[in-house]
């Protein structure tokens, strides 16, 4: 279930990946690269 969750939301992250085509703010860059951590750690680990 770690695995599903982890590549839940490293996709959920590389989708958000295109705001950044949209003026962006820190919180929303800080957000983005913490859910590709995080997602690759629960897949990956």
């Amino acid at each position: 279930m770690k695995r599903v969750y982890g590549l839940m939301l490293f996709c959920f992250s590389c989708g958000m990946v295109t705001l950044l085509f949209i003026p962006v703010t820190l919180t929303t860059l800080i957000f983005i690269v913490a859910c590709l951590i995080v997602g690759y750690n629960l897949f990956c680990c």
